[in-house]
């Protein structure tokens, strides 16, 4: 494998849309007869705009998955390929975990954060 980020093995099908120091955010789309050359998630969570029909391979083994809109799964690190099986586009977001070891510390006594941040 070349290079494992999905973002560089498949440009044309993956993109970034946020990153910060705790996730990435992807976004997939691809047509029927779409392929992906082999990649590697970390542990993600993956919720489909659209529903899809896929065939993914990994160390000789192949498993097809069908998703209805709006599904969310919890995805553990994994390698893989991908092709689109289906009939319909495929339309998914990834949110990736980065390995951060401790998480963010807690705004200080009478601070609250409110709203969206920038980062």
């Amino acid at each position: 494998m070349d290079d494992p980020d999905p973002t560089i093995s498949n440009p044309s099908l993956y993109r970034t849309i946020f990153e910060n120091d705790r996730v990435r955010v992807l976004e997939y789309t691809d047509k029927p007869g779409d392929r992906t050359t082999p990649h590697r998630h970390p542990d993600s969570v993956m919720y489909t705009l659209s529903k899809f029909n896929r065939r993914l391979a990994a160390e000789g083994k192949q498993v097809d998955v069908e998703l209805e809109t709006g599904s969310v799964r919890w995805l553990y690190a994994q390698e893989h390929s991908g092709e689109n099986i289906g009939t319909t586009e495929t339309h998914v977001i990834f949110v990736e975990l980065k390995d951060v070891g401790q998480a963010t510390a807690a705004p200080a006594s009478g601070h609250e954060r409110l709203g969206p941040s920038a980062t």
